[in-house]
């Protein structure tokens, strides 16, 4: 799912984004479940063969775990960054830039969704 936010005018700290993806649990690991392509999406032949190359199952490690588990449509980012600190210190130094880099993906990626910030395309 493609979305459009206009995500330059808000403070990205400010924000409690909620997880809008299928997701399963093994060894204290999450893993992002990415649906099937539908074909209204696919326009050209090259979007179909990215679809079909592209992961379907996305590993992540205990930081990103930490935060996927976090991203629960009450908590901010900010606060996050300073969970994510507290639990994992200088290794996510600094918290706030790492983390504000992840969000940024995994929505751009539809992983997850800023209620009453995002608007559909």
């Amino acid at each position: 799912m493609s979305r459009r936010s206009n995500l330059e005018a808000i403070n990205l700290l400010e924000l409690a984004p909620q997880r809008a993806a299928q997701w399963e649990e093994a060894d204290d690991q999450v893993i992002l479940l990415r649906p099937p392509p539908s074909g209204r999406g696919l326009r050209r032949l090259g979007d179909w063969l990215l679809c079909q190359l592209s992961a379907r199952r996305i590993r992540l490690d205990d930081v990103g775990s930490f935060v996927w588990k976090g991203l629960d449509g009450a908590t901010t980012v900010g606060e996050l960054a300073v969970a994510l600190e507290g639990r994992f210190g200088e290794r996510v130094a600094p918290a706030a830039e790492r983390l504000g880099r992840m969000v940024r993906v995994l929505h751009r990626e539809g992983f997850l969704a800023y209620p009453g910030v995002d608007t559909p395309e």
